[in-house]
């Protein structure tokens, strides 16, 4: 059986130099491979984590554009002018004298 030269004949450098140097050339190969894996996976994350993001923020503006609307809809409700029927001015002069009594010590 024929040996494979691992060295040229002419070169100075020992045959245990090339192959640390080989040895070397694949790890550098394979952990720049390992780190664009992991830039990848990185990148995909971050696309994910955007898009739960924006549909996590966009849920929230709707959720409170609604409770605007409904706050701005009481708020009109209230602020409309209400004529009080007779019955609830009486009640109104009932509880204005009461408290009138109340605060003069029952004094008409």
């Amino acid at each position: 059986m024929a040996k494979l030269p691992v060295a040229s004949v002419r070169s100075n450098v020992p045959a245990d130099d090339v192959v640390e140097t080989s040895i070397a050339r694949v790890l550098d190969a394979e952990a720049a491979a390992i780190a664009e894996r992991a830039r990848e996976e990185v990148r995909r994350i971050g696309v994910r984590t955007d898009r739960r993001v924006g549909a996590v923020r966009a849920a929230f503006e709707a959720g409170a554009a609604a409770a605007i609307a409904s706050f701005e809809a009481e708020a009109a409700a209230l602020a409309a002018s209400h004529d009080l029927s007779p019955a609830e001015v009486d009640r109104v002069d009932r509880a204005v004298r009461a408290t009138a009594q109340v605060l003069t010590g029952g004094l008409p």
